[in-house]
């Protein structure tokens, strides 16, 4: 590779963008920069960042003009999207149109799209079994992030489409790990029946992200699934249950009871899970375990990653 890639990572204080930006600048011999995109170049994260040899810039999704200037001079850049901030699943479109129309103004040679599947089109919204949210979507931010993908094919950008998996540091922070039940013992709960669910550390995204880009122009216009390890929410439990010294149950929750628990996203949730659950095959297939291991050597296994992070796993 020649040297001096400049790759623009929106996000970059972020768990996907944060691994990224630390795997470039971990390897000095494949011949990449990076630039750091964040919103506040004075927060804590920002700083570390910038002290780690980072080039540090401000940019805003919500502002394309910023992002154009974030991207200008740049070889490629890695486009993510932050749903969870917002739950506006037309407003993750309108941001991920705005780095696509950014990219091509920028004449960016490489840029990878952190997206999804647009769950539509294996349940049509004519299918009631899993209800329709907000009018026209089954699951609002995969199906968002699925439909955005169109803006980088129609700007003419050059890109890869990375589907990524169910991060496992959401038991972290989401609240969706192990809880006490009626009888003090842990209870993991995860309504995917004895289906596989493909998971993967947020971190190892950002890695994989880097072998894309290292590939050069391979990958270009292809999707690219990464997952570290496919497993049931019973196999989970297990290995919960060995890193934290104390028996984890698995609680196979439905869909529907899901979907009910009310804290904010849990109908979203409920619907992904339940299509997962329903296209098991289809979703592990689409994230190759040893293709991921290709892009991303250090590729940790759930209870690698558990050995590394159990004690921040909030257990009440």
């Amino acid at each position: 590779m020649a040297e001096g890639k400049k790759i623009a990572v929106v996000g970059a204080t972020g768990l996907q963008g944060g691994g990224l930006v630390r795997a470039i600048l971990a390897d000095k011999s494949a011949g990449f920069t990076v630039r750091a995109l964040t919103r506040d170049p004075e927060s804590v994260k920002a700083k570390e960042l910038a002290q780690l040899g980072a080039e540090v810039v401000k940019a805003d999704l919500d502002s394309g003009p910023s992002l154009r200037m974030a991207f200008d001079g740049c070889y490629g850049a890695f486009c993510v999207t932050f749903f969870t901030e917002h739950f506006v699943p037309e407003k993750e479109m309108l941001q991920a149109a705005a780095l696509a129309q950014a990219a091509k103004q920028a004449g960016l040679k490489h840029a990878i799209w952190s997206t999804g599947e647009d769950t539509r089109k294996l349940v049509p919204l004519t299918d009631n079994h899993v209800p329709t949210l907000m009018g026209k979507f089954k699951v609002p931010q995969s199906d968002a992030k699925g439909e955005a993908n169109k803006a980088f094919t129609q700007f003419g950008v050059p890109t890869t489409f990375m589907l990524t998996s169910f991060f496992w540091d959401n038991l972290i922070y989401m609240g969706m790990g192990p809880k006490k039940g009626a009888d003090g013992k842990l209870v993991f709960t995860l309504p995917m029946g004895d289906k596989k669910l493909p998971g993967i550390a947020a971190e190892d995204i950002g890695k994989c992200a880097f072998g894309i880009f290292r590939k050069g122009f391979d990958l270009l216009g292809k999707t690219v699934g990464v997952a570290g390890e496919h497993l049931t929410g019973a196999q989970m439990a297990i290995l919960l249950g060995k890193e934290l010294g104390q028996e984890v149950r698995h609680d196979a929750m439905s869909p529907e009871e899901y979907r009910k628990l009310g804290f904010p996203g849990a109908e979203e949730m409920g619907n992904q899970f339940q299509v997962a659950q329903e296209f098991e095959q289809e979703f592990c297939r689409a994230r190759n375990i040893e293709g991921t291991r290709d892009l991303n050597p250090s590729l940790q296994t759930f209870g690698g990653w558990l050995a590394k992070n159990k004690d921040r796993i909030p257990l009440s």
